[in-house]
């Protein structure tokens, strides 16, 4: 089973990024689960704007589309903004607008079969709002949305520290992302019974 993680954040490799360190509590128990993971900084690509596949010449986002349909399970990883998520996050969604007209041999859209959650920083509110609207978008684009299959951390509106700056809040943040990441593995499996059988207990 594969998962990809896009993480979404604004700081170009390689600053740190509390999105990745958080991100990476739910891979390491997808991990754990038996799960393939592989993480993506979006910023350091050149993601032109567009609703297609391809934009042309240099564009990067052909080489993520295939990691995409080649994954299981996707997770879309980003700061929040002026209590939105960020710009890049947006970026993603619009590329993959082109899912809609993309089928598999069968007719169906290439997303069916594929589950999908979501991942938040950041020192102001508005993670449910983000959660919300990113979810909104894949379930157009025909991803499934397991329960309770995200996770997030902030410490309200203002400046503060990061993510990676301070232990706040992280017992309940990283709980959830290890929740997630059980829940995203569960309903992967259930959707492609046949591919990634549940293992036995004790496995």
């Amino acid at each position: 089973m594969k998962a990809l993680i896009l993480n979404c954040t604004l700081k170009p490799s390689p600053e740190t990024s509390s999105t990745e360190a958080l991100a990476r509590v739910v891979m390491a128990e997808l991990e754990k689960g038996g799960a393939e993971t592989e993480l993506i900084r979006l910023v350091d690509l050149n993601l032109k704007p567009g609703v297609t596949t391809d934009e042309g010449e240099g564009d990067d986002w052909p080489a993520v589309h295939a990691k995409l349909m080649a994954a299981d399970i996707l997770i879309m990883a980003t700061p929040t903004w002026l209590g939105q998520m960020s710009s890049v996050c947006l970026r993603a969604l619009e590329r993959m607008d082109a899912l809609f007209s993309e089928t598999d041999d069968s007719g169906r859209p290439v997303a069916f079969g594929k589950v999908a959650g979501v991942v938040i920083t950041g020192n102001e509110d508005g993670a449910h709002n983000i959660v919300a609207t990113v979810c909104q978008g894949l379930i157009d684009m025909g991803f499934t949305i397991p329960g309770q299959s995200w996770t997030y951390w902030h410490l309200g509106p203002g400046p503060g520290p990061d993510y990676v700056e301070t232990d706040k809040g992280h017992d309940y943040s990283d709980r959830v992302g290890r929740n997630a990441a059980r829940n995203l593995l569960a309903l992967a499996r259930v959707l492609k019974p046949d591919t990634y059988p549940v293992p036995e207990s004790g496995e």
